[in-house]
């Protein structure tokens, strides 16, 4: 288990409440949640759903505004390769990868921390890339009013890679944008600096 696991508060009725479904999931399945190998399955289910799911708890703008500088700084700003794990919320499996974020500051700036924790925020629920993509160029426009946001995604989806299609090798891509961003060429220098 990970120190951050270790921090996480688990939530007592929840984790019994889930613990009791995924009982009966399994009989369902065929197997027996009596024997040794499955018996604390169940709750080990319900801890672990609760802590890849913390988003839902969490406030992706109070995040960034816990962390606000006065600056005048105009130019690109950008967190890349910040690692991400979701759960697919059409099959509940996991889509994984990188997200890449900018913004130009228009008076303030937010701690770099924080950007990467928004995108933990919005990945820590059950999510679809496209809409994860979104959340959080709204999040940073919203909360640090830029002169513009983009975000690209570029992730790997089990539910196509284990079962569907099963294409083990394939990456979808996604971006949103505001505000500069909306200008060609300022797009283009950040697809260049994030593959450079």
């Amino acid at each position: 288990m990970s120190s951050s696991q270790h921090n996480f508060q688990f939530d007592k009725q929840k984790t019994e409440a889930i613990a009791r479904h995924m009982h009966e999931v399994i009989t369902i399945l065929g197997e027996n949640p009596e024997r040794e190998g499955l018996l604390k399955t169940p709750e080990r289910v319900a801890k672990s759903y609760q802590f890849l799911m913390q988003g839902y708890t969490q406030d992706p703008e109070e995040i960034l505004r816990s962390a606000l500088f006065k600056e005048d700084y105009r130019q690109m700003v950008i967190v890349k390769d910040i690692d991400f794990y979701s759960m697919c919320e059409h099959h509940l499996l996991p889509f994984f990868g990188k997200a890449h974020v900018a913004y130009i500051p228009n008076g303030q700036i937010t701690g770099l921390s924080k950007i990467a924790r928004v995108v933990e925020v919005f990945a820590r629920r059950m999510q679809v890339q496209e809409r994860m993509t979104t959340q959080i160029k709204e999040c940073i426009q919203n909360t640090l009013q830029p002169l513009g946001v983009m975000v690209v995604i570029e992730a790997q989806h089990l539910c196509m890679q284990m079962r569907g299609i099963q294409k083990q090798h394939s990456i979808t891509t996604t971006s949103d944008f505001t505000g500069a961003f909306q200008q060609q060429k300022t797009r283009e220098e950040f697809i260049n600096l994030i593959k450079g």
